[in-house]
C-alpha cells in the first residue's frame, strides 16, 4: 500500500526549492553525515561529469531553523522558509538521526549535535547567524549559542529550555500523564501518535488513522538512536545552571504550550536576564509555528528586521 507521507515529500521538496531551497548532504567529520538545505543561490550547478562544488557563502543575513523531535527539519518549517528566503540566506539541517543525518559516534548529547551543526554551518560559508530552534532544536541552539558566540549572534526559541533537568521533565510528564519522554515524543502505535499530537496542538486537529500510521513509518526511523538522544537530554538539577548568553534571545511563545508553559517560559526569561524578550502568540499549543504560521511568521520577521536593523546602526560601514 503506498505511503501518503512518502508520496507527499516530491511535493513538498519542490516547493521548498520554488522558494529558494535545496538539499545538500556534507561531511561533517568521518563516518558523520549531515544533510542541510541551503539557499539555492550559494550552490553552482555541476558540470557533468564532475563534482558538485562547495557552497558558495551565503550574500544575506542568515537564518537557521532547527527542528524538534518528531520531524525532521523541511517538514517542521515547511511554513517557514518561504516567508524568509526574500530577505534571508535559509538554511534547515536534519540533526542526527533524522532525515539524512546519521552517526556512527556514540555520543548523543545536544552537545554533540550543536558542535556538528556548527562545523557543518563554518563548510557552508556560514560566519554568523540567528538559531531559530523549536523544542529539541531550542535545546541545541542554545548550547551552539554558548559554545560558539562567534558564530550565533541571536537565537529564537519556541516552545524549548535552555536545559532539560530531572525536575522540568517530571512536572512536564506529570501533568500530561506520560511515564517517560519516549512514551511521549517516540509514539509506536496510532493511538500513540493522536496522544502526542493532543497535547502538542492546542486546537484538536483530525486526521484519518491511515495518516497517523503513515507518519510513524516515515518520520520515526532512528528509535534506539533517538531514544538515547532523549536519555542524553536530562540533566540533575544541582548540574543545571543558566549561561550567561552575550546573544540577543527571542523568545516565542504558544500561549497554551502544554509541553513547556508559560511559567517556564517566564522563568527562564527572568533567569536570561536583560538581553531576552518575550513574545505570545495567542490561540496556539506547543507546535505554535504549524498552528498559527502567519502570526509566527510575523513576530519573527519583526524580530530579525529590528535585530538586523540595529546592527545595521552599530556598524554603519556595513
Amino acid at each position: 500500500m503506498v505511503n501518503l507521507v512518502e508520496v507527499q515529500k516530491p511535493l513538498l521538496h519542490g516547493l521548498m526549492k520554488m522558494a529558494g531551497v535545496k538539499p545538500y548532504t556534507l561531511e561533517i567529520e568521518p563516518g558523520t553525515v549531515m544533510n542541510f538545505w541551503v539557499p539555492l543561490e550559494t550552490l553552482k550547478t555541476p558540470i557533468k561529469g564532475q563534482n558538485q562544488e562547495p557552497p558558495a557563502k551565503p550574500s544575506k543575513p542568515v537564518v537557521v531553523l532547527i527542528h524538534g523531535f518528531a520531524a525532521e527539519g523541511i517538514v517542521t518549517w515547511q511554513f517557514q522558509v518561504g516567508a524568509l528566503t526574500k530577505k534571508y540566506s535559509v538554511y534547515v539541517p536534519d540533526l542526527l538521526f533524522f532525515g539524512g543525518s546519521i552517526t556512527d559516534k556514540t555520543d548523543r548529547s545536544p552537545d554533540f549535535q550543536a558542535e556538528c551543526l556548527a562545523t557543518g554551518l563554518r563548510k557552508l560559508g556560514v560566519e554568523r547567524c540567528t538559531l531559530v530552534g523549536f523544542s529539541y532544536g531550542g535545546m541545541v541552539a542554545f548550547k551552539m549559542a554558548e559554545r560558539h558566540p562567534d558564530l550565533v549572534q541571536a537565537v529564537v526559541a519556541s516552545g524549548s529550555v535552555v536545559a532539560m533537568t530531572d525536575t522540568i521533565n517530571e512536572t512536564m510528564l506529570k501533568s500530561m500523564g506520560f511515564s517517560s519522554s519516549s512514551e511521549l515524543l517516540l509514539p509506536t502505535s496510532v493511538k500513540g501518535m493522536k496522544a502526542l499530537l493532543s497535547v502538542a496542538a492546542h486546537k484538536k486537529l483530525w486526521f484519518p488513522d491511515r495518516l497517523h500510521k503513515d507518519f510513524l513509518e516515515v518520520m520515526f526511523n532512528n528509535r534506539k538512536e533517538r531514544g538515547e538522544l532523549l536519555e542524553a537530554l536530562l540533566i540533575g538539577n544541582k548540574d543545571a545552571t543558566v549561561p550567561h548568553f552575550p546573544q540577543i534571545i527571542h523568545l516565542l511563545w504558544g500561549e497554551y504550550d502544554r509541553i513547556f508553559d508559560m511559567e517556564i517560559a517566564q522563568n527562564m526569561k527572568e533567569q536570561l536576564g536583560e538581553n531576552a524578550s518575550f513574545q505570545v502568540i495567542k490561540k496556539a499549543g506547543h507546535l505554535v509555528h504549524l498552528e498559527r504560521p502567519c502570526v509566527y511568521n510575523r513576530y519573527l520577521n519583526r524580530f530579525l528586521a529590528s535585530f538586523h536593523e540595529d546592527k545595521t546602526r552599530e556598524n554603519p560601514q556595513k
